[in-house]
């Protein structure tokens, strides 16, 4: 018996990818590899040119702009770069045609595909010697953008600047930028979706930042007040933000615990391997400190509420970036807070119909809200 609901597990787990797959694969968006941006510097880690895709749609809402910022992680020495400029989060000749859901449902969408490894801050002259690495994501972002007023965003009535992980945190940081850019007539805000990396366990952004050049070009509304290394840390930059801003993260963000909270700890326990998946492979004194690690961030974002212009949707869904597909944007019932998806907390937030700004601290424990195959082993839970 025990053996026929492993089965019936592992077919209902190729299902949900067969489903997912279906739902979204008509949605493909080609390439756009912008070459002229190569004579300005502002060129992935391998030195090709950056890239994006544009589905313009038809119709209503030719004003209506969604820019959605890419992520894909850092990388903190030559070497973790170089081996990254040689995948598709380093360089664009790698890329492909681009499935768009979630929040990418909406009339003008661009993704700003990620291939620097600095949440588009980067900017060093000097290219590496030995490996030939490119430091350059802050020219990318600000060559994409041009291309893209160009192209009829400066006329915008509606603009949205989202993104996910390493795209949420740069959504952050370059939120101010995106609303400078735009006529003051404009509706123009920002939302990030699990890019709300805390202050805690060791993340290396300090690392990066020296590597990538990143000081100069992180808000000065921040560096004018501490030492650019906090400044990476969403927790310092949003209280000096002028930009309405959403936040989107869950309380037990997979890729935090994954990485940040368990790493060290998985390579020196085995316990630690099964643990940072799945909380109830861990011991208590393991799954205590995933709970430290949901106190530390509903910490971090403390405080935010006292801005009228600023949303957040915090629940406790095991996942990670929960605006890119449909079943997570559109929600189910144990990822609601208040009765809402994100995506209705979202929509009534950006229109200015209500404001949404809650906390889930009802669950004291992780929630499997959606399935997620990218996420979820099929042993899960």
């Amino acid at each position: 018996m025990r053996s026929g609901n492993a089965t019936l597990g592992q077919w209902s787990y190729i299902l949900v990818r067969l489903l997912i797959f279906l739902r979204t694969a008509y949605s493909e968006v080609d390439i756009t590899i912008v070459e002229n941006a190569v004579a300005r510097g502002a060129v992935c880690s391998d030195g090709s040119p950056p890239a994006y895709h544009f589905d313009k749609g038809v119709g209503e809402g030719a004003n209506n702009w969604l820019v959605h910022l890419e992520g894909g992680g850092w990388c903190e020495s030559i070497e973790r770069c170089s081996f990254r400029a040689g995948g598709d989060v380093g360089f664009s000749k790698h890329m492909t045609k681009l499935n768009f859901t979630g929040i990418l449902n909406r009339k003008k969408e661009i993704v700003v595909r990620y291939c620097d490894g600095s949440s588009f801050t980067g900017d060093v002259e000097e290219v590496d010697p030995v490996k030939k690495l490119y430091f350059r994501g802050a020219r990318i972002f600000r060559a994409v953008m041009e291309e893209l007023l160009a192209q009829g965003m400066q006329n915008a009535s509606n603009a949205l600047l989202s993104g996910c992980s390493a795209g949420g945190l740069a959504t952050i940081l370059h939120c101010d930028n995106f609303r400078d850019l735009l006529p003051n007539s404009s509706r123009v805000k920002c939302v990030s979706d699990a890019g709300y990396f805390i202050h805690a366990y060791g993340l290396l952004v300090c690392t990066t930042q020296s590597l990538m050049g990143s000081a100069k070009n992180l808000p000065p509304s921040c560096t004018s007040k501490m030492e650019p290394s906090l400044c990476f840390y969403p927790q310092y930059v949003v209280p000096q933000l002028k930009t309405p801003l959403f936040i989107v993260n869950s309380a037990y963000d997979t890729w935090q615990i994954e990485n940040i909270l368990a790493p060290k700890r998985a390579e020196s326990s085995d316990s630690w391997k099964s643990c940072k998946f799945n909380i109830r492979k861990c011991s208590p004194s393991q799954a205590r400190m995933w709970q430290d690690f949901r106190s530390e961030l509903l910490s971090a974002v403390t405080g935010l509420d006292e801005s009228s212009s600023r949303g957040t949707f915090i629940n406790s869904c095991h996942t990670h970036c929960q605006t890119k597909l449909d079943a997570k944007w559109r929600g189910d019932a144990s990822s609601k807070l208040m009765n809402k998806t994100i995506s209705e907390a979202v929509g009534d937030w950006y229109y200015d119909r209500s404001g949404f700004q809650q906390i889930d601290r009802e669950h004291e424990w992780p929630q499997l809200c959606v399935l997620d195959p990218m996420e979820h082993p099929p042993d899960y839970p």
